[in-house]
Protein backbone atom coordinates (compact mmCIF):
# COMPACT_ATOMS: atom_id res chain seq x y z
CA UNK A 1 0.00 0.00 0.00
CA UNK A 2 0.79 3.41 -0.33
CA UNK A 3 1.82 6.01 1.89
CA UNK A 4 -0.43 8.83 -0.06
CA UNK A 5 -3.49 5.93 0.11
CA UNK A 6 -3.38 6.29 4.29
CA UNK A 7 -2.89 10.16 3.92
CA UNK A 8 -5.58 10.74 1.60
CA UNK A 9 -7.57 8.36 4.48
CA UNK A 10 -6.77 10.31 7.16
CA UNK A 11 -7.13 13.30 5.55
CA UNK A 12 -10.79 12.29 4.86
CA UNK A 13 -11.23 11.51 8.25
CA UNK A 14 -10.18 15.05 9.66
CA UNK A 15 -12.40 16.48 6.93
CA UNK A 16 -15.41 14.29 8.36
CA UNK A 17 -14.66 15.65 11.98
CA UNK A 18 -14.26 19.05 11.24
CA UNK A 19 -17.12 19.63 9.55
CA UNK A 20 -19.75 21.60 11.45
CA UNK A 21 -22.56 22.04 8.86
CA UNK A 22 -24.75 18.59 9.43
CA UNK A 23 -25.15 18.48 5.76
CA UNK A 24 -21.17 18.46 5.00
CA UNK A 25 -20.76 16.28 7.52
CA UNK A 26 -23.01 13.21 5.88
CA UNK A 27 -21.44 14.07 2.92
CA UNK A 28 -17.89 13.88 4.28
CA UNK A 29 -18.78 11.16 6.34
CA UNK A 30 -20.39 8.96 3.17
CA UNK A 31 -16.80 10.27 1.39
CA UNK A 32 -14.52 8.69 4.41
CA UNK A 33 -16.53 5.72 5.57
CA UNK A 34 -17.87 2.40 4.06
CA UNK A 35 -21.44 2.33 4.29
CA UNK A 36 -21.30 -0.59 7.56
CA UNK A 37 -17.91 1.15 8.83
CA UNK A 38 -17.45 1.90 12.18
CA UNK A 39 -16.26 3.93 15.16
CA UNK A 40 -14.97 2.40 18.42
CA UNK A 41 -13.46 4.73 21.18
CA UNK A 42 -13.59 4.61 25.13
CA UNK A 43 -17.24 6.83 24.98
CA UNK A 44 -18.89 5.98 21.61
CA UNK A 45 -19.26 2.25 19.92
CA UNK A 46 -21.06 2.79 16.83
CA UNK A 47 -21.80 1.33 13.06
CA UNK A 48 -22.77 2.99 9.95
CA UNK A 49 -22.79 6.57 8.29
CA UNK A 50 -25.53 8.13 10.56
CA UNK A 51 -24.17 6.87 13.92
CA UNK A 52 -20.90 7.96 13.24
CA UNK A 53 -21.89 11.53 12.05
CA UNK A 54 -23.70 11.70 15.24
CA UNK A 55 -20.80 11.16 17.02
CA UNK A 56 -19.09 13.39 15.85
CA UNK A 57 -21.87 16.14 15.52
CA UNK A 58 -21.65 15.23 19.55
CA UNK A 59 -18.14 16.41 19.88
CA UNK A 60 -18.53 19.57 18.15
CA UNK A 61 -21.32 20.33 21.10
CA UNK A 62 -19.35 19.23 23.57
CA UNK A 63 -16.39 21.50 22.58
CA UNK A 64 -17.77 24.71 20.11
CA UNK A 65 -15.21 26.54 18.41
CA UNK A 66 -12.37 23.14 18.37
CA UNK A 67 -11.17 21.66 15.63
CA UNK A 68 -9.24 18.15 15.27
CA UNK A 69 -5.66 18.37 14.00
CA UNK A 70 -3.20 15.62 13.20
CA UNK A 71 0.14 15.58 14.97
CA UNK A 72 2.99 13.97 13.51
CA UNK A 73 2.87 11.44 10.42
CA UNK A 74 0.17 8.85 10.12
CA UNK A 75 2.03 5.42 9.98
CA UNK A 76 0.53 2.43 7.70
CA UNK A 77 0.94 -0.70 6.74
CA UNK A 78 -1.19 -3.13 4.57
CA UNK A 79 -4.96 -1.80 5.30
CA UNK A 80 -3.89 -0.38 8.40
CA UNK A 81 -3.04 2.90 9.43
CA UNK A 82 -2.08 4.94 12.81
CA UNK A 83 -2.34 8.73 13.47
CA UNK A 84 -2.35 10.90 16.15
CA UNK A 85 -4.45 13.96 17.00
CA UNK A 86 -5.49 17.03 19.26
CA UNK A 87 -8.57 19.04 20.04
CA UNK A 88 -7.34 22.30 19.49
CA UNK A 89 -9.29 25.49 20.63
CA UNK A 90 -9.66 28.22 17.68
CA UNK A 91 -9.83 31.00 20.12
CA UNK A 92 -6.38 30.01 22.19
CA UNK A 93 -5.06 27.30 20.64
CA UNK A 94 -5.39 25.09 23.97
CA UNK A 95 -5.58 21.52 23.15
CA UNK A 96 -7.34 19.99 25.77
CA UNK A 97 -8.22 16.62 24.45
CA UNK A 98 -5.73 14.17 22.47
CA UNK A 99 -5.76 10.62 20.81
CA UNK A 100 -4.67 7.95 18.76
CA UNK A 101 -6.59 6.16 16.55
CA UNK A 102 -5.70 2.88 14.22
CA UNK A 103 -7.77 2.56 11.55
CA UNK A 104 -8.44 0.03 9.20
CA UNK A 105 -9.07 0.44 5.37
CA UNK A 106 -11.50 -1.20 3.00
CA UNK A 107 -10.74 -1.88 -0.56
CA UNK A 108 -11.58 1.32 -1.86
CA UNK A 109 -9.74 3.31 0.39
CA UNK A 110 -12.59 4.11 2.82
CA UNK A 111 -12.52 3.44 6.17
CA UNK A 112 -13.50 0.04 7.49
CA UNK A 113 -13.15 0.64 10.98
CA UNK A 114 -11.78 3.45 14.01
CA UNK A 115 -10.21 2.01 17.11
CA UNK A 116 -9.74 5.48 18.60
CA UNK A 117 -7.55 6.07 22.01
CA UNK A 118 -7.79 8.62 24.20
CA UNK A 119 -4.39 10.20 25.30
CA UNK A 120 -5.48 13.48 26.94
CA UNK A 121 -8.85 14.31 28.58
CA UNK A 122 -9.99 17.37 30.16
CA UNK A 123 -10.46 17.19 34.13
CA UNK A 124 -13.37 17.94 35.51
Amino acid sequence: MSQSRYDNAVARYFEAWNATDAIARAKAVAQAWSEDGTYTDPLADVRGHAQVAAVMAGAHEQFPGFEFRQTGAADGHHDTVRFSWELVSLADGSAPVAGSDVVTLAEDGRIRTVLGFLDRVPTA
